[in-house]
């Protein structure tokens, strides 16, 4: 079993940074990808950003890139999601998961973290 912890979502204004983390612990736990979704209210979850074990496979959606950047510490089983210059519009719940490859679907991932808040205040 693996179980994702995500923390580090809040209230910010809009221009601002945040960064996000997701630790992952539990015997499952082995070499896996990992990802970020995010679900704003009233719409479908969408993929944000993905990274491989090894750091070589790293995809982040398209409308995204250039202010979203993911990375993780292998060291510490530890996702991260850095985000820049905020917007409104970022405003969702934001999930961790993690699973076999880096994917933009979501049922190809395995485990989900309970997700964590963030509010980007205009």
């Amino acid at each position: 079993q693996v179980q994702l912890v995500e923390s580090g979502g809040k209230l910010v204004q809009a221009g601002n940074s945040l960064r996000l983390s997701c630790a992952a612990s539990g015997a499952g736990f082995n070499r896996d990808a990992m990802g970020w979704f995010r679900q704003a209210p009233g719409k479908e979850r969408e993929f944000v950003a993905g990274i491989s074990w090894g750091r070589y496979t790293v995809d982040v959606a398209d409308s995204l890139r250039g202010r979203f950047t993911i990375s993780r510490d292998n060291g510490l089983n530890t996702v991260y999601l850095q985000m820049l210059r905020l917007r409104p519009e970022d405003t969702a719940t934001y999930y961790c998961a993690a699973g076999p490859l880096v994917t933009r679907t979501e049922g190809e991932y395995v485990y989900w973290g309970r997700g964590t808040q963030v509010t980007v205040s205009s």
